[in-house]
């Protein structure tokens, strides 16, 4: 593509936050029709984000857009941030007529067809709310030597996770995640994480990364504080994440770590070990036991806006 005359536009945003430079930072392209693959990859590489996104025209009539979502070093099919930040930009760049008080559309990603929610208030958007693929349980971790070795890549004594009576469990809403239950806020806050060994760790039960979790938090108003550390798709530890904090929830209501309803709302933390405080809202719907749908919502702030020019 020759971007020389024009630029190609771009907006960056900060997601699950109510404050700039807090959350987690995103680059969203929103007119990303004329690029090619490779393109795509050297921006999001030049960017270095954990995600930029493009968005396309979609290919289900059903639609709003579609989105593809890329880290520095790779296409991943889903992600919580990305989407939620795009159709923050979208609406309020007047690229999708909103109305009060939700918007209701469909984002198209590699994954499929899923419903979103904009909350307007006066012409402003006050929260984002995504729905996510259903959660799958793909493995409990429960031999001792896996558990040490989870541990010693957390840099924390097993006891600290074996003591909460609370499983380890890879979970998905999109993207597999290691959960990993820790017994207190102070374990949580000072690990001393060996990346390598996460990459090890993440490879050998098929995760995305790691997220750990302590029903004591930070905020009053929070129900867990979580850190999530993502060597696998190049981020060491993600101020806030969306698909994981999804996969949390499935988990905190299979595995009664929180008291369950019909519909359970679940507040998260994350980002504070790292000066980019996070807040997250998780909803669980259920029925008879069973998860039916979970959803992933925030605030969104815009903090800058230009053009790439190459």
């Amino acid at each position: 593509m020759d971007s020389s005359k024009n630029g190609l536009k771009f907006f960056q945003v900060d997601v699950f936050t109510s404050e700039p430079f807090g959350g987690n930072p995103l680059a969203v392209f929103p007119s990303a029709g004329e690029l090619s693959e490779r393109e795509f990859q050297q921006i999001a590489r030049e960017m270095n984000l954990s995600e930029t996104v493009f968005v396309l025209p979609p290919t289900d009539p059903k639609a709003a857009a579609k989105v593809r979502i890329f880290t520095p070093l790779q296409e991943i099919p889903f992600a919580g941030h990305p989407i939620l930040g795009t159709f923050y930009v979208l609406g309020t760049i007047k690229h999708l007529a909103l109305q009060e008080p939700v918007t209701k559309v469909f984002y198209e990603c590699t994954l499929g067809l899923y419903a979103l929610d904009l909350i307007v208030l006066k012409g402003q958007i006050e929260q984002v709310i995504m729905s996510q693929p259903s959660p799958q349980f793909i493995d409990v971790i429960t031999q001792a030597e896996a558990l040490y070795d989870i541990a010693k890549a957390l840099g924390i004594h097993r006891s600290l996770i074996a003591d909460t009576i609370f499983p380890v469990e890879v979970v998905s809403t999109g993207l597999p995640v290691l959960i990993v239950p820790i017994r207190s806020l102070t374990a949580a806050k000072s690990m001393e994480v060996d990346h390598s060994e996460v990459l090890e760790i993440c490879a050998r039960f098929g995760a995305n990364g790691i997220m750990i979790f302590t029903t004591m938090t930070v905020e009053e108003s929070a129900t867990v504080h979580t850190r999530m550390f993502a060597d696998p798709i190049g981020i060491s530890e993600d101020p806030a994440t969306g698909s994981a904090s999804g996969a949390l929830g499935a988990y905190l209501v299979k595995n009664g770590v929180v008291e369950v309803g019909p519909t359970t709302e679940v507040v998260m933390e994350q980002g504070y070990e790292i000066d980019r405080p996070s807040r997250i809202l998780v909803q669980i719907f259920s029925d008879d036991d069973v998860i039916k749908e979970i959803k992933v919502g925030g605030q969104v702030v815009m903090v800058a806006e230009g053009k790439m020019v190459y």
